[in-house]
């Protein structure tokens, strides 16, 4: 959507003023040296704090500074610091989006669809720590939602199952997303990857996990499963997490075409 292109002034004030700057249908301040600063700059600049220093170091004035200008200048753009927060959740869900191949399985494809979110948590750490304070109103997030219903087209679904299946589906996204980036952040402070699979602190559980207090815990304690100490015949957990997601829509499917057939 382009700034020219006529909107009703009441539609722009019934949405927040960041997803309002998102869509391009705020028209940018005037006021300044021409081309002195851009929203693009200013967001791409409080990204790059927030990827090295976590979100609470974002601030109007931070980002101020590492562009070289005024606080104020900021505010010639972009008029507070929550809306600068909604248009860097938009600008790294701006992520490519596998064209469409005929005949593509639909359960591979949401595999993708999964792993790139996973990776949006990975490579912004802090994406995760915005709160969720509305559905997605922005257009590269919507873009992505798109790209999702686009698997399920010819679904025999009704919109709401749609809605629900990909409410479900990023919803495992977020949760692997979260786990991956936090076990990311921990081997980069220096913990071993071998605190995730539990095999270093085997021997002290066997010990302290007894069976009349955890009675079901126990015996796969004992059995190795808990602590990685034996193969893992399953694979990757989040994998077989997934997988089995993947199965309820599937048999969801069988039933409808069933009953529709």
């Amino acid at each position: 959507m382009e700034i020219g292109d006529e909107i009703d002034d009441e539609i722009i004030q019934s949405l927040p003023s960041g997803v309002a700057l998102s869509w391009g249908i705020v028209k940018p301040s005037r006021r300044g040296p021409k081309g002195e600063l851009s929203i693009k700059k200013i967001v791409d600049a409080a990204i790059a704090i927030a990827d090295s220093d976590g979100l609470a170091a974002v601030s109007m004035s931070r980002v101020a500074q590492s562009l070289g200008y005024t606080t104020m200048s900021l505010y010639r753009y972009i008029t507070s610091k929550e809306d600068l927060l909604v248009l860097m959740q938009d600008a790294v869900c701006d992520i490519p989006i596998p064209p469409e191949v005929p005949g593509k399985p639909w359960r591979e494809e949401m595999g993708e669809y999964v792993w790139a979110c996973v990776d949006v948590f990975r490579k912004h750490a802090w994406y995760g720590d915005i709160p969720i304070t509305s559905v997605p109103l922005a257009p590269n997030n919507l873009q992505v939602i798109d790209w999702m219903l686009r698997i399920m087209r010819d679904f025999p679904l009704n919109d709401f199952e749609k809605m629900s299946f990909l409410l479900l589906i990023s919803s495992y996204s977020r949760a692997c997303g979260l786990i991956a980036r936090d076990m990311d952040k921990a081997i980069r402070d220096g913990a071993s990857p071998e605190a995730f699979s539990g095999v270093n602190y085997g021997a002290a559980l066997k010990q302290l996990v007894k069976p009349d207090r955890f009675p079901h815990l126990h015996p796969i304690l004992m059995a190795g499963a808990y602590t990685d100490e034996v193969e893992n015949p399953i694979g990757n957990d989040l994998d077989f997490g997934l997988e089995r997601i993947l199965d309820g829509i599937e048999c969801y499917l069988r039933q409808k075409r069933v009953g529709q057939g």
